[in-house]
């Protein structure tokens, strides 16, 4: 498809007003989809990006702009364009705090930049596995190139599988500007009482919130009072499940579990709704973070075995200080008993105290977090 067999207007198309010989059923249909009210093109030969949807990016970037061509035609004809950086994924050691990961996740974020060409550059498609969508998201780190607000949610859940303790579940948007319609969506977070998000947008107060909102329905009216000063009416929210830490599930995310209409319930009727939901939605954080919190410790207590002392290393690596080692290990000469998993403890984000097993002397602490990431199997 060419740019002179369909013109894409990324102010004036609504949802509700196709374009003249467009149809879902159509090649050209397949090849856009539908962000904020409007249509968009949509990367689906994969990398390295094939001739014609470069060409295409290039015609409809010219479209849009409202210098036409000029500057296009500028950037092409360089020879040698200036270097750009690219940003690395964050890492993050066991016991890196929470926060310390979603402002680093966050950050990376917007190294990459938001996707202002008009051209979606991965192909997101909602009913896919998780384990193909964390495939996705290996793809957005190697090619390190700007992203939308569903291929942010993607990234997100990616770089914070295995943070323990912390649940995550998409929260959508529709809202209304001057006739059209847009749509957004960011990805829920909670850890330890808090609320919060991450995502991207044009818009600094529409992605990224910190884990400060005692109740889900404060960050959806912040959300909405963000929403307000662009003199946006907010139409509907929408509220997902919890997704599974297990990179390699083959479950699908759930995206839409509850709706809510801001613009047709009052405040006090959307929060009693929301809170509601809330608690359903907290009966299931437990599920879908037994794998992020099982998986963590297993994973951080495995025994190295280029080293003769193996429940030493293990543990001086991870605690940094286990008083109990000796005894333990002194309790039994076999090998078997010194790659044994440490004693273990399990503490619900949301509670004000961790409860110790097998290990009286391991202090909880308040807030839920713990220098030992574990939990009793």
């Amino acid at each position: 498809m060419t740019g002179k067999s369909f013109e894409v207007s990324l102010v004036k198309n609504k949802v509700d007003r196709p374009t003249p010989g467009l149809t879902k059923g159509s090649a050209e249909f397949d090849s856009n989809n539908e962000d904020n009210g409007v249509l968009f093109y949509v990367n689906k030969s994969g990398f390295p990006v094939s001739k014609n949807t470069w060409e295409r990016m290039w015609s409809h970037a010219a479209k849009v702009h409202p210098q036409g061509n000029v500057p296009m035609a500028e950037i092409r004809e360089q020879k040698e364009l200036p270097k750009v950086n690219i940003p690395s994924a964050p890492t993050f050691q066991p016991t890196t705090a929470v926060q310390c990961r979603l402002d680093a996740v966050q950050d990376y974020m917007k190294e990459l930049q938001y996707n202002h060409t008009g051209t979606q550059f991965f192909e997101i498609r909602k009913t896919r596995p998780i384990s193909g969508l964390m495939d996705t998201a290996k793809e957005m780190i190697r090619e390190s190139l700007p992203i939308k607000c569903l291929e942010a949610v993607i990234l997100s859940l990616y770089l914070t599988n295995g943070a323990p303790g912390l649940e995550r579940f998409p929260i959508s948007f529709k809202t209304e500007f001057a006739g059209t319609i847009h749509r957004h969506v960011v990805l829920g977070i909670y850890h330890s009482g808090r609320y919060g998000a991450l995502g991207m947008s044009r818009r600094e107060d529409l992605m990224y919130k910190p884990l400060e909102f005692r109740n889900l329905w404060e960050l959806i009216f912040d959300f909405e009072d963000a929403y307000k000063k662009y003199f946006h009416m907010v139409k509907k929210v929408k509220v997902g499940l919890p997704v599974s830490h297990d990179p390699h599930s083959f479950e699908q995310i759930q995206w839409q579990m509850m709706s809510v209409h801001p613009n047709k319930q009052s405040r006090l009727e959307l929060q009693r709704e929301i809170d509601k939901y809330t608690k359903d939605l907290k009966n299931r954080f437990k599920w879908s973070s037994s794998y992020s919190t099982y998986q963590f410790v297993k994973e951080n207590t495995r025994p190295s075995l280029e080293s003769s002392c193996h429940r030493k290393q293990v543990t001086s690596s991870v605690t940094g200080k286990a008083p109990w080692r000796d005894s333990l290990k002194q309790a039994s000469g076999s090998t078997e008993a010194s790659l044994s998993p440490r004693p273990v403890v399990a503490c619900d984000s949301s509670d004000d105290e961790g409860e110790v097993y097998n290990n009286p002397k391991t202090d909880s602490l308040k807030g839920g977090v713990t220098e030992v990431y574990q939990i009793g199997v």
